[in-house]
């Protein structure tokens, strides 16, 4: 601990530089891996090839991505990009398979609910599959995030990695006090990034917050009702 408020500037450097490395990747998933579960939801061959792919692009060591990919994406070894490009194929491999997952466990109910009512296929996956798929795609999403925070420190084993580099610095040292700082500083930005995570999860699913019994099944329904009267 002393070595983290002695060194303070050095850490909260590393530390940013961890968030980039981690939560870049991250966005970029999402953004890739969202629409792509959607389009794979509906097809049972479309799932199986999509798990396939996202297993085999799992099953690669990280350490052999991270030095194969500057051939592949013409970047220096050492630069950032390899590291986030890395990161955003073991990301999306992992949340494109929890987007249909996500979508099979929205009550039948409420999707029976909103085909009685007009609704199209599309228009509603988009406006009330997706929304109420939000908490189980978020617990996903905090897996990776807490997952890429790991895996960012194993870049610092060929130089590059954010906190990872306490661990190079204090081992090539033989200096227990900054491996330990290490870790510490790596278990923190964890926990503070899941928190973060789970008050966004809260935040875009406000109806979880209503009490629970009859009259919240009630209330669903209303909004639901809401949401399909023409203007």
């Amino acid at each position: 601990m002393n070595y983290l408020l002695n060194h303070f500037p050095k850490v909260w450097e590393l530390t940013l530089e961890h968030i980039k490395l981690s939560m870049v990747p991250l966005l970029v998933s999402l953004i890739i891996a969202i629409p792509l579960g959607l389009l794979v939801y509906r097809s049972q061959t479309a799932r199986r090839i999509t798990i396939v792919l996202g297993s085999i692009v799992f099953t690669i060591p990280s350490i052999a991505l991270f030095i194969v990919l500057p051939s592949v994406i013409n970047t220096r070894i050492l630069s950032d990009v390899n590291v986030m490009v890395a990161l955003a194929l073991y990301s999306t491999a992992l949340l494109v398979r929890s987007v249909p997952e996500a979508l099979d466990a929205v009550p039948p109910l409420a999707v029976d609910a909103a085909t009685a009512i007009g609704y199209k296929p599309w228009h509603r996956v988009l406006k009330i599959e997706l929304p109420l798929a939000i908490p189980v795609l978020i617990a996903t999403v905090r897996v990776v995030a807490v997952t890429n925070i790991s895996m960012v420190s194993v870049g610092a084993v060929i130089g590059f990695g954010g906190l990872g580099r306490l661990f190079t610095e204090g081992y090539s040292r033989n200096y227990t006090n900054e491996i330990v700082a290490g870790i510490i500083a790596v278990v923190v930005l964890a926990l503070i990034i899941d928190l973060l995570l789970v008050v966004l999860g809260r935040f875009l699913t406000p109806w979880a917050r209503v009490g629970k019994g009859p009259g919240r099944l009630s209330r669903a329904r209303m909004n639901l009702s809401k949401e399909a009267a023409p203007a």
